[in-house]
């Protein structure tokens, strides 16, 4: 806690952060989730006077789809401001976005121990 006249301390990363995203609001987790992959749109163009996050991720995206996190870990940024920036490129038409991987159904174990027991009669010698 700071006493009255005392300057709060503020970090570089908060300071950082801050500056990257204009001082915007973070988007919510459900506009853009973490598991979301996205991708630039086909001939498009960088915008111009974008900033060096906005550069790393179009460099990034344009070797096909990753997802929210993997762009903020390739990054090293929040992952709410990586999704501010990804948003905003999707707005203005520049990436495309896929709905994250359906999750994987249960398979029942007797179908699981069929394909092992076929697997094992096979003869590979």
């Amino acid at each position: 806690m700071n006493t009255p006249g005392e300057e709060a301390q503020v970090t570089s990363d908060f300071v950082r952060s801050y500056v990257i995203t204009g001082g915007r609001r973070i988007p919510s987790a459900d506009d853009l989730a973490l598991h979301t992959l996205v991708t630039l749109a086909p001939e498009r163009e960088m915008p111009l006077g974008s900033s060096p996050e906005v550069r790393a991720i179009w460099e990034l995206c344009a070797g096909g789809y990753l997802s929210v996190a993997e762009v903020a870990g390739h990054l090293e940024l929040p992952v709410g401001v990586a999704r501010l920036l990804l948003t905003d490129l999707f707005e203005q038409g520049h990436l495309l976005r896929r709905a994250e991987p359906p999750r994987a159904q249960n398979v029942d174990r007797a179908i699981l121990e069929k394909v092992l027991h076929g697997l094992e009669s096979l003869s590979f010698g």
